[in-house]
């Protein structure tokens, strides 16, 4: 399998289907992230455990319906660059913010590391301003 298609599986099976019992299959025991502004987890490598309660406490604990669309993808020997649309409804606490039960919709790219067949990092952009407005945190 290729690495896009092995990456567009992982959205798909671990963001998407919320199947936290396969981020094994698909991570690299020493995850990554060179840079993702605006995450507290930013700089840090990750083991599967810490991984999984970043997924939980910080992206479906908000966001249960949390779902990555992958627009586009390019791939190189280890890296894939994914273009995706984000789309959830707010309804757990984010921080210290209450729930919103609004529905947020942005864009953003992520450009995934590879190291020995598995996904081993990210570096990330998106616009986070525009999710804090759609949730009527920021005018």
């Amino acid at each position: 399998m290729d690495k896009a298609s092995f990456l567009r599986e992982f959205m798909g099976e671990v963001w998407n289907k919320k199947n936290l019992e396969k981020i094994e299959h698909y991570l690299h025991p020493e995850y990554k992230i060179h840079l993702d502004p605006g995450d507290s987890w930013e700089g840090k490598t990750l083991s599967h455990s810490e991984f999984r309660e970043r997924m939980e406490l910080g992206s479906f604990v908000p966001f249960p319906d949390m779902n990555f669309e992958i627009t586009s993808t390019i791939e190189e020997e280890n890296y894939v660059a994914a273009t995706w649309i984000l789309t959830g409804t707010n309804l757990g606490q984010i921080g210290g913010y209450p729930p919103t039960k609004r529905s947020i919709n942005t864009r953003g790219m992520t450009i995934y590391h590879f190291k020995d067949g598995l996904i081993n990092g990210h570096t990330q952009i998106f616009d986070r301003r525009t999710v804090m407005q759609q949730l009527g945190f920021m005018p």
